[in-house]
């Protein structure tokens, strides 16, 4: 692997402490990387599990995948498929749950993946490129309104319309979009003041990788399934890197970290609260100095309850 593909893991210790820190010097439970990347957190993990511990990955990048076969543990398997399918695992078996948001840098450094406006390249963004629809194809033949409400939904983008008239315009006029130079360059004419140091594209960059690979919708559906994979006093961790995920992930713990009273039965007991919220973490001033992408990371983790008899 080349220096520039090269994948630094953010919050590395804090992570793996905030995933094992009531499991005991050497745990021997089930812990799921719900998002393997290139390996930084499940080599970590692998290095503090005791002999009977098991770690579970997930990823739906071949990519990943091929990275996790240089894992030579009997404790680790790995499974091509997206963290949506966490609550395949049996209900009550985790110790455990990390999910480390967004995208590696090797993703990002790609310029075959698509997913960056530094290189020119395929406008692909898949994080799974076996399967499913690539944003050039998406945008071939998605309507101004479609594209303008993904643009602004997913990336906040206050251009979002006069962007997605100017796609369509494109298409009209030369063909669909096929790179990213060209989706980089049709952003910048149609937007018109930017923050100091952004590029006029990364809103929208964001926004189309995000909406092609269903990630929102592919969070809230791994928060909700942790709630049944993970045992009385497995902690869940998740590291976010936009305001769109964090959200998530914070009303996510808030809303099952109080008790639940039914307003049609004011004097029945109230359904229990499922979490515990225990730390929100960031990156110290080291750490973003020497990674930069790890400079909007945050990282919440919460403790399953116990559960009612």
């Amino acid at each position: 692997m080349t220096e520039a593909l090269q994948h630094t893991t953010v919050l590395l210790e804090e992570a793996v402490d905030a995933l094992l820190g009531g499991a005991g010097p050497e745990p021997s439970g089930t812990f799921v990387d719900a998002t393997f990347g290139r390996g930084g957190h499940s080599r970590r993990i692998l290095l503090r599990l005791g002999p009977e511990g098991r770690l579970v990955a997930f990823d739906k990048d071949p990519e990943a995948i091929a990275e996790a076969t240089r894992i030579y543990d009997a404790r680790f398997s790995i499974r091509h498929e997206g963290f949506r399918h966490l609550g395949e695992l049996p209900a009550g078996s985790a110790a455990g749950v990390l999910m480390d948001l967004g995208v590696s840098s090797p993703q990002i450094d790609s310029p075959e993946r698509g997913f960056s406006f530094r290189f020119d390249g395929p406008l692909d963004m898949r994080m799974d490129t076996t399967r499913g629809e690539s944003v050039a194809q998406w945008l071939a033949t998605a309507e101004v309104q479609q594209i303008a409400e993904v643009i602004r939904d997913y990336g906040e983008e206050r251009f979002a319309g006069p962007i997605a008239k100017a796609i369509v315009a494109w298409r009209q006029e030369r063909g669909p979009l096929a790179t990213t130079g060209e989706l980089a360059s049709l952003v910048a004419g149609a937007v018109k003041t930017r923050e100091p140091g952004q590029n006029p594209a990364t809103r929208t960059f964001q926004a189309l990788r995000i909406f092609i690979n269903a990630e929102l919708e592919e969070l809230q559906q791994a928060l909700e399934a942790s709630l049944s994979v993970l045992q009385p006093g497995g902690r869940l961790a998740v590291i976010s890197f936009h305001s769109l995920e964090d959200r998530i992930v914070k009303q996510f713990i808030a809303k099952h970290s109080k008790e639940v009273y039914d307003r049609r039965a004011p004097f029945a007991a109230p359904q229990a609260m499922k979490l515990v919220a225990l730390d929100r973490i960031k990156p110290g001033e080291a750490e973003v100095a020497a990674n930069p992408r790890a400079r909007s990371a945050i990282m919440r983790v919460a403790e399953r309850t116990e559960v009612p008899a």
